[in-house]
C-alpha cells in the first residue's frame, strides 16, 4: 500500500548505480510501490534523466546525486542530500557495481582490476551500509519498516574463470548481508541479498551471443534472459515489508539457474 494513503510521510529509497540497467528497474519498481527515489551514480546523462522521468511518471519524487560509491568521503554528503531533499531514508539498495576490466584467464587478472573492482563492489557498499546502519540505529522508528538490499549476482556461488575478481566481490556480499542482518535485527532493520542471473543490460551486452547460446542449451529452467524489471520487482517486494519476519536471505532472480540438476 502506498504510504500516502495512510497519511504518513512518503517512504524514501536510495539506489546506488541507479541511472540505468538493473538500477533503473529497481528505481521504477520502488516508485510503483510508493517510494520516493534518490539515484546515486557517476554521471548525470540522458539515461539518468530517463530514469528520473520514469520515477516522476509513477507519481513519486526523484532526485539524482553524483557519487562514486568507492569514494568513502562522499558518503556523508550523499546521505545528507537525500535527507534534505526527500526525507529520512527507509531503504538503501546497494546496486552500484562494475565488472572486470577485461574478461580473460584467471591467471592474468591484474592487481589494478582487482583493487578497483573490490573498491566499488565491496568496500564502498560495506562502508555506505555501515553509515546508514548507524543512522538507522540512532533514529529508531518502530512504525517504519526499514531495509537494506544488496544486489550481488549468481556469481556469488557460480565460478566464472574469466571474471575471478568479480566472483570474489559478489561472494563477499553474501557474507556482508548476513553480518549486517545479524547486527541490525535488534534495531528492526532487515538486510537482504538479491542474486540476479543473466540479466539483459549494458554490462552483459559484451557476452550476448554466448548467453543466447547457453540459454538455448538449457542454462536455466526458465529459458529466457532476465530483465531489470524482474530484479526491480524483487527489490521492491523486499523493501515493502512483505517479509517482515525474514532477514539475511538471498533471493535468486535467475530463472532457476541456481537449481542443481542431475
Amino acid at each position: 500500500m502506498d504510504s500516502t494513503t495512510r497519511n504518513e510521510p512518503p517512504r524514501v529509497a536510495l539506489v546506488t548505480g541507479g541511472r540505468r540497467g538493473i538500477g533503473r528497474g529497481i528505481a521504477w519498481a520502488l516508485a510503483e510501490s510508493g517510494f520516493d527515489v534518490a539515484l546515486a551514480d557517476l554521471v548525470r546523462d540522458d539515461a539518468a534523466e530517463e530514469t528520473l522521468q520514469g520515477v516522476v511518471e509513477r507519481g513519486r519524487r526523484g532526485l539524482y546525486f553524483g557519487c562514486d560509491v568507492a569514494d568513502l568521503d562522499a558518503h556523508a554528503a550523499l546521505l545528507a542530500g537525500v535527507q534534505e531533499g526527500l526525507g529520512p531514508l527507509d531503504c538503501l539498495v546497494n546496486n552500484a557495481g562494475i565488472s572486470v576490466a577485461r574478461r580473460g584467464d584467471l591467471l592474468d587478472a591484474s592487481p589494478e582490476s582487482f583493487d578497483r573492482l573490490l573498491s566499488v563492489n565491496l568496500r564502498g557498499p560495506f562502508f555506505l551500509t555501515q553509515r546508514v546502519a548507524r543512522a538507522f540505529l540512532a533514529d529508531r522508528r518502530p512504525d517504519r519498516y526499514r531495509s537494506i538490499v544488496n544486489i550481488s549476482s549468481a556469481n556469488a556461488f557460480a565460478a566464472s574463470l574469466n571474471r575471478g575478481e568479480y566472483c570474489l566481490s559478489k561472494a563477499a556480499i553474501t557474507m556482508a548481508t548476513r553480518l549486517f542482518a545479524a547486527r541490525l535485527a535488534e534495531g528492526g532493520v532487515a538486510v537482504f541479498e538479491i542474486r540476479p542471473g543473466v540479466i539483459r543490460t549494458d554490462m552483459t551486452a559484451v557476452a550476448t551471443a554466448d548467453y543466447d547460446r547457453r540459454i538455448a542449451e538449457g542454462l536455466s529452467p526458465i529459458a529466457r534472459w532476465g530483465t531489470p524489471a524482474d530484479v526491480g520487482r524483487a527489490a521492491a517486494t523486499l523493501a515493502s515489508g512483505a517479509f517482515a519476519f525474514s532477514t539475511g536471505d538471498a533471493i535468486h532472480v535467475d530463472g532457476g539457474f541456481h537449481i542443481q540438476r542431475l
